[in-house]
């Protein structure tokens, strides 16, 4: 994130955009993942652990957006 501090809402942030692109799969039409249990099986890399490992890394800072802005 580059930030010394993160406070709550850049971890709002951080946690909205990650589950608005693992979702994404679910409100759009298409055939990978097409619901929850496959979602949810693709997920967890392995049975014995029970929570989805997620790897996201943020190309730009939160405060930086000024310049993503499209044209």
């Amino acid at each position: 994130l580059k930030l010394a501090t993160p406070t709550y809402g850049d971890l709002n942030h951080l946690v909205s955009i990650v589950m608005s692109g693992i979702t994404t799969c679910l409100r759009f039409p298409g055939q990978l993942n097409s619901d929850l249990r496959k979602l949810a099986v693709n997920m967890v890399p392995f049975p014995r652990l029970h929570f989805f490992m997620v790897g996201f890394a943020p190309l730009t800072a939160r405060g930086s957006q000024q310049y993503r802005a499209i044209t």
